[in-house]
């Protein structure tokens, strides 16, 4: 019996803490802060806009108008750019043999305009759509109406519209 008082007296001054730790970080977020813990998200890799807002809100719970002063203040300084970031995830991607469609919808959820960015790269999606099922598949062509199939959908997978993939098929 003496055990269990024990341990719930030790259960609560635990729970003390936590409550006291929580209270001292519930401080008020300032502006150097969010500026210094964006430029940490930064400093790894090009993020969009969307992007380091999200994780600054889950992370410290910011005023909605000191964040985006801040967010304002980080595209002044030319830290921010989601132009950059665009260029940067287009390359990235097409480099991993995925095509337009998936792009454009991986962009739109990072709060990117998937049609302009996808216009200013400069790829031919017909030979990346070859190159990628080459790669997968080899060189042997389809006879079987199956392996004609999952080819197609493992394209489709990876982002290529049927005119590519036909395309990359017929080769």
């Amino acid at each position: 019996m003496s055990q269990q008082v024990g341990s719930s007296v030790l259960n609560d001054a635990v729970a003390d803490d936590c409550s006291s730790e929580k209270s001292e970080s519930a401080k008020p977020m300032s502006a150097k802060d969010l500026r210094l813990g964006a430029m940490n998200i930064l400093a790894r890799r090009e993020h969009s806009r969307k992007e380091v807002r999200d994780k600054l809100r889950q992370k410290f719970d910011p005023d909605t108008e000191l964040l985006d002063a801040v967010l304002d203040q980080l595209v002044a300084d030319d830290l921010l750019s989601d132009q950059r970031f665009s260029e940067a995830f287009v390359r990235w991607r097409v480099g991993k043999g995925q095509g337009p469609i998936r792009i454009r919808m991986e962009l739109r959820e990072r709060g990117i305009d998937g049609d302009a960015a996808l216009g200013e790269c400069e790829v031919d999606w017909f030979a990346l759509a070859a190159e990628v099922a080459h790669k997968r598949f080899g060189t042997s062509p389809v006879t079987d109406p199956k392996e004609r199939a999952k080819r197609m959908r493992f394209l489709q997978y990876r982002g290529f519209n049927g005119e590519q993939i036909r395309s990359a098929l017929n080769d």
